[in-house]
């Protein structure tokens, strides 16, 4: 199997320590529930913003906010198959891609880092905000929400697929690829919330 973190084979009982230091070691972890939250507050807060302070149609703005969910769906993929997997061939590359992802592959179960840190989700919003706003002007403050349910969505399924068994309903195909992305084959599969991308893009998990 191709080797993504740094242990011989994953370790579902363990947690990495990454910081020797007591506060950066402490921030470095954080509950689901906090980012989640802080996402759809903050989708919230932009759709209020969008229906009273702008003169977009309503049913224009619900069509943004489904095009900003599909649009999270596949920077989602691509950030996973080519960011977080990225060769670790520099010493520079090494140590970011493993305190990102390859940390997760080794410590799968670790329900404490299966999401960034509060500081850095609510960095990425703001980020996104500006890069939105710059683009699209107002209309952003549609497509905002739609593209922070889609991250929130994927932290949520992110955190039930490692943290509970499968279900046994249609959800259970995501258990599944998510397994075989983990513990058999770590370059297919990287759609966590939508295998959409994958059948898309021809990374589906290859059947025995």
């Amino acid at each position: 199997m191709k080797k993504i973190g740094r242990l011989e084979k994953p370790d579902n009982f363990g947690s990495a320590h990454m910081f020797s230091n007591p506060i950066l070691e402490r921030i470095s972890r954080t509950h689901i529930s906090i980012p989640i939250t802080m996402f759809l507050v903050m989708a919230v807060i932009s759709f209020y913003i969008a229906y009273t302070e702008t003169s977009t149609f309503l049913g224009t703005g619900i069509l943004l906010l489904i095009a900003g969910f599909i649009f999270f769906t596949f920077v989602e993929y691509f950030m996973h198959k080519y960011f977080f997997h990225m060769e670790p061939n520099t010493p520079i590359k090494d140590k970011v891609q493993y305190s990102i992802h390859g940390v997760h592959h080794d410590y799968p179960k670790d329900k404490d880092r299966l999401a960034m840190p509060p500081f850095v989700s609510a960095a990425y919003a703001a980020i996104l905000y500006l890069i939105f706003k710059l683009i699209m002007g107002d209309l952003a403050y549609y497509f905002l929400p739609g593209f922070l349910m889609g991250y929130a969505s994927y932290l949520g399924v992110h955190y039930i697929v490692h943290a509970f068994p499968p279900p046994k309903n249609f959800f259970k195909t995501l258990w599944v690829n998510h397994a075989i992305h983990h513990y058999k084959d770590p370059d297919s599969a990287f759609g966590v919330s939508t295998p959409l991308w994958d059948i898309i893009l021809g990374t589906m998990p290859k059947k025995d």
